[in-house]
């Protein structure tokens, strides 16, 4: 009986230990469509005209959200995983391959994303942040 018991605990700290890591399975104030609203050297206007997002609605297996995001021409598709401590990350990043006039504010968000290594959720707004100081602030999407 006491190995029993001595078993039992055994697991239930091990699960603890290894779901710390990431954010719950289902989080409300994450999981949601996000609007862009500040991203150096780029304008609120742009955003707006662009319909720029990123939508962390999708599927979440093992503590990764499979996520989604426009920027106004192509749709791009990453894989990001939110821990509790603050830091994210972003990877399997790709996109559709159309050509489109203005590809500014796509090109750029594509090379700067995948090295967001922080964020924060202030109310209905998130920030990602890298390690240089560069950052990206959305708000929800859902909030007027």
């Amino acid at each position: 009986m006491k190995k029993v018991l001595v078993s039992f605990f055994a697991i239930l700290f091990l699960s603890a230990v290894f779901s710390c890591s990431s954010v719950p399975e289902k989080n409300p104030s994450l999981q949601r469509q996000w609007m862009l609203v500040s991203f150096d050297p780029f304008s609120k206007e742009g955003f707006i005209k662009n319909k720029a997002e990123i939508n962390l609605t999708g599927t979440m297996e093992k503590g990764k959200i499979k996520g989604g995001a426009f920027m106004g021409c192509n749709n791009i598709f990453f894989t990001s995983e939110f821990k509790k401590d603050g830091k994210v990350k972003i990877s399997e990043v790709g996109s559709t391959l159309k050509a489109c006039q203005d590809m500014d504010l796509e090109t750029a968000f594509a090379q700067k994303f995948e090295q967001m290594t922080h964020y924060s959720v202030e109310g209905h707004f998130l920030t990602l942040s890298d390690e240089s100081g560069n950052s990206m602030k959305f708000v929800a999407a859902d909030w007027d």
